[in-house]
């Protein structure tokens, strides 16, 4: 699937849509990624902020993806855990941008080179309109080489 076939799949899926959730754009290279969450009459919580499911939820995939198509059909690529903390209440349009270095993915290869697992934290902060940090989000990914590879 390419990134841009991947990115019009998540702005229609109905969770994504209906929280608000966009999905800006997905490098060629599945390096980086970025998504916002618009601020909608029926996705505010009952004191007029971002619900914090949604706030994680725009986050979710997108480590485990990118790893997983940038490393190709080698790897087992899943989450495996997750935390988010909340720093300030979430108002109007907020953005989560995801960018995956090289140096991370040679540390992933090399520490799976022998079949073993790996894991590796990822940290997402999520911007306000201002450029402050609403939350942030840590994704713990586990990676491993296919026994047969």
């Amino acid at each position: 699937m390419s990134p841009t076939l991947l990115r019009w799949i998540f702005n229609l899926w109905p969770p994504f849509a209906a929280s608000g959730i966009h999905v800006t754009g997905i490098s060629r290279d599945w390096r980086h990624a970025q998504v916002e969450l618009r601020m909608r009459a029926w996705n505010r919580n009952y004191v007029r902020t971002h619900y914090g499911g949604n706030l994680f939820s725009m986050t979710d995939p997108f480590w485990m993806i990118m790893t997983l198509q940038s490393l190709g059909r080698d790897y087992i690529v899943w989450d495996q855990a997750g935390s988010i903390d909340f720093l300030k209440p979430g108002k109007g349009t907020v953005v989560a941008d995801f960018r995956l270095d090289d140096a991370v993915l040679d540390t992933m290869r090399a520490a799976t080179a022998e079949g073993g697992r790996y894991l590796h934290w990822f940290q997402t902060d999520i911007l306000d309109g201002q450029g402050d940090v609403v939350a942030r989000v840590r994704k713990q990914v586990y990676v491993r080489r296919k026994r047969d590879r």
